[in-house]
């Protein structure tokens, strides 16, 4: 095993100067992620300057067969923190050979609403907080707990240390520094309030580059899991009962917002969600309902309410925002299957350009 572990950290800058893009995509169930790997002649460090690539689409749910060919649109670089280097991971979105993109690119819409000039002087930042669960490879049960049985209630997990309590740091510490290594704007980690589930947090980041972000680590974390041998779980309720979900908590603010007056600003957009909160419930995640219950830190799903410090509503105002009469404010609405690049935008459009 040496000898592969000495391959698979090669430097291949002593021998050549090609280097490997991995483009990842989002697959056809919309929350797989997918990549493969090409040689390319040197470094690149601007998207643009990369070529598109093709798959076969009708093995990821996202192309007929008989029509298969999907063409991948490089959008955004990071540093690869498997291979090192001048190797790179590219997020990647998904078109039709005309140039189309397909309906599973939901990045396409997100950046037209980010490059709408009334969103773009606002200069939206985005903070997500990206909850997940570990779980034992072949039981499908959460790591540190008993198979087939369970730990004693939730109260001691949160933020906590020792080997009784906290399950899988190996892998959050490892997720953590391969993120800060590609670039990802990381800002923390921490063990959640059931055991065997953390989060990590992204941002703040301007515009769809949060999306971009959340979806890499993302699958930064699906690679190191996987050679951990444990599997990572985006289920807004992994497990049924008297134990917390899983969010993305999204925290957003505008250049309005966080100047002078922009309480009051906030206030409007707070009120423009709650006019929209069936549209927006509809598009946070699959099965949030078992997870927006009015319990363990949520508001229910048909209830939008929100308040300063209250973690039992829709949207959350910390109390530095209501003192200072500026800042951000927190939807704690999105479950940790949504996808970013909806939520994000949905946001931008639903506080910036929509009317009521």
């Amino acid at each position: 095993m040496s000898l592969l572990t000495d391959l698979i950290n090669l430097d291949l800058s002593d021998s050549t100067e090609k280097i490997i893009a991995e483009y990842i995509w989002v697959g056809g169930s919309g929350m797989d992620m997918r990549s493969k790997a090409r040689t390319l002649p040197g470094p690149v460090t601007d998207p643009s300057k990369l070529p598109k690539w093709n798959y076969d689409g009708s093995s990821t749910g996202q192309a007929p067969g008989e029509d298969s060919e999907v063409i991948l649109y490089p959008q955004a670089i990071f540093k690869d923190p498997f291979r090192r280097g001048n190797h790179i991971l590219v997020m990647c979105d998904t078109y039709t050979p005309a140039g189309d993109p397909i309906p599973t690119n939901k990045r396409h819409a997100a950046a037209k609403i980010f490059s709408n000039p009334d969103v773009e002087a606002e200069v939206p930042w985005y903070g997500i907080e990206q909850e997940y669960t570990l779980l034992q490879k072949d039981v499908n049960w959460p790591v540190g707990w008993p198979i087939g049985g369970f730990p004693g209630p939730q109260g001691p997990y949160y933020c906590s240390v020792g080997a009784d309590k906290s399950f899988g740091r190996d892998i959050v510490d490892s997720h953590y520094k391969a993120c800060l290594y590609a670039g990802i704007n990381i800002s923390g980690i921490n063990g959640e309030v059931m055991p065997g589930q953390w989060e990590f947090q992204v941002g703040p980041s301007v515009g769809i580059s949060a999306s971009d972000e959340v979806w890499i680590a993302r699958y930064i974390l699906e690679r190191i899991t996987e050679i951990a041998g444990v599997v990572v779980s985006f289920d807004p309720k992994p497990i049924p009962g008297d134990w917390n979900g899983a969010g993305a908590h999204t925290n957003y603010s505008t250049k309005s917002m966080r100047e002078e007056g922009g309480y009051e600003v906030i206030k409007k957009a707070i009120d423009k969600l709650g006019l929209r909160h069936k549209e927006h419930i509809s598009a946070y995640g699959e099965g949030n309902e078992r997870r927006l219950t009015g319990h363990h830190e949520t508001a229910d799903i048909n209830t939008f309410l929100w308040g300063v410090a209250n973690r039992g509503a829709s949207i959350r105002v910390g109390r530095d925002t209501e003192k200072e009469g500026k800042g951000y404010f927190e939807d704690r609405r999105p479950a940790s299957n949504m996808d970013p690049y909806i939520v994000t935008s949905m946001i931008a459009e639903t506080t910036l350009l929509w009317n009521p």
